[in-house]
C-alpha cells in the first residue's frame, strides 16, 4: 500500500514509518521539523520507498497520487511543547486533521488519529476505560493539547458519520523507547538523562502519583492491529502496568548507578494524579497486549539515551 504518516520525524511516527517500510509498504512521510529529528529523517530516507515531504499539515497537505491509509501523528507531545507552540498543538489536531480527513476522503483511504489519554484529564475513573468522557479543564495549561486532541476525535467521528470515511481512533498512554527527545519534558527521558549525567532526578508532587509505561514496539504493534481492525470507536492502547514515580525514579538510579538520588518540586497545574488504562477492548477486538516487560525496554531506552549529546 501507499501509506501517508504525518509526524514521521517524531518519536512515534518514525518508529512507525520504519515498521511500515520492513513490511513492504510505500511510505510518504510528513513533518515539518518543529519537534520532530532530522536524523529520523535521515534514518528513513535510507529506504527508497520512503518519500519526506517537509510541510506544516495544519496549512496543507501537498501528497499526489493514490493513498491507502492515513496515520495522522503530528502533533507537539509534551509538556514543555505545549507551553511553547500552544497555538501548533490547538492547529494540528483542528486545521491538521481536517486537512487529513479531506485526503481521506478524496482517495478512499483509511484515516487513523493518534489521540490521547491525556482526554480523559485528572481521572475520576481508575482505570480509565474508553466509554469514561473524562475530567478536563478546558482553560488551563494543558487544554490546548487535551482540547485539541479531543476536538480531533469529534472531528474524526463526524467524517465517519456524515461522510463515510473509514476512521480509527487510538488512545495512547504512556510510551518509551529510543528516539525520545531528552529536553522533552516527559518523566522517561527525564529521569534518565538526568541519571547518565549523574544529577538527582526531578520529582514533582510528592511521586505516589503514577503513570502506566508501554514500550515503543507494542505501541507500534497496536497501531498496526487497529487499523486492519473494523473497529471505529476510540480504542486505548497502553500497558496497564502501574508505577509511581518514587517507583521509577528509584529503578532508573539503580540501573544507572546514579548515587544522585532525588529531588522534589511543586506539582504542575493539572498534572494528572493517575493513569493506567483498561485495555479489554484492545484485547479483544484486536488480539494485543503489550509483549515487552518494563525492565527490557528502559535498558534499551537508556543504552539510546546513551549514544546521544545530552547537553
Amino acid at each position: 500500500m501507499r501509506i501517508v504518516v504525518t509526524g514521521a520525524a517524531g518519536f512515534l511516527g518514525s518508529h512507525l514509518c520504519e515498521r511500515l517500510l520492513g513490511e513492504g509498504h510505500e511510505v510518504v512521510g510528513v513533518d515539518n521539523l518543529i519537534t520532530g529529528h532530522q536524523r529520523n529523517v535521515d534514518l528513513l530516507s535510507q529506504n527508497d520507498r520512503f518519500t519526506f515531504v517537509r510541510a506544516n499539515v495544519s496549512e496543507s497537505l501537498p501528497v499526489e497520487g493514490a493513498v491507502h491509509r492515513i496515520f495522522h501523528l503530528a502533533s507537539p507531545a509534551s509538556p514543555i511543547d505545549y507551553v511553547e507552540l500552544p497555538f501548533e498543538t490547538l492547529y494540528v489536531s483542528s486545521d491538521g486533521t481536517r486537512n487529513c480527513l479531506r485526503l481521506a476522503e478524496a482517495t478512499g483511504a483509511r484515516f487513523f488519529i493518534a489521540s490521547t489519554s491525556e482526554v480523559y484529564g485528572d481521572p475520576a475513573v481508575h482505570p480509565q476505560v474508553e466509554s469514561y468522557w473524562g475530567n478536563v479543564n478546558p482553560i488551563g495549561p494543558r487544554s490546548v493539547y487535551d482540547e485539541a486532541k479531543r476536538y480531533g476525535e469529534a472531528l474524526t467521528m463526524a467524517y465517519h458519520r456524515y461522510k463515510g470515511v473509514q476512521t480509527r481512533i487510538v488512545r495512547i498512554f504512556n510510551t518509551y523507547g529510543p528516539r525520545m527527545r531528552h529536553n522533552d519534558g516527559r518523566v522517561i527521558p527525564a529521569f534518565v538523562s538526568q541519571a547518565l549525567q549523574g544529577k538527582p532526578l526531578t520529582i514533582f508532587g510528592d511521586g505516589t502519583q503514577t503513570r502506566s509505561f508501554c514500550f515503543v514496539s507494542d505501541l507500534i504493534e497496536g497501531f498496526i492491529r487497529l487499523m486492519e481492525s473494523d473497529l471505529a470507536e476510540p480504542c486505548n492502547i497502553g500497558n496497564p502496568n502501574e508505577r509511581t514515580m518514587l517507583q521509577l525514579a528509584a529503578h532508573i538510579n539503580t540501573v544507572t548507578n546514579n548515587q544522585a538520588g532525588i529531588v522534589f518540586r511543586p506539582l504542575p497545574k493539572d498534572d494528572p494524579t493517575r493513569r493506567r488504562p483498561d485495555i479489554t477492548r484492545a484485547r479483544t477486538e484486536l488480539g494485543w497486549e503489550p509483549q515487552v516487560e518494563f525492565e527490557a525496554g528502559i535498558e534499551r531506552t537508556i543504552q539510546w539515551f546513551r549514544s546521544i549529546d545530552l547537553t
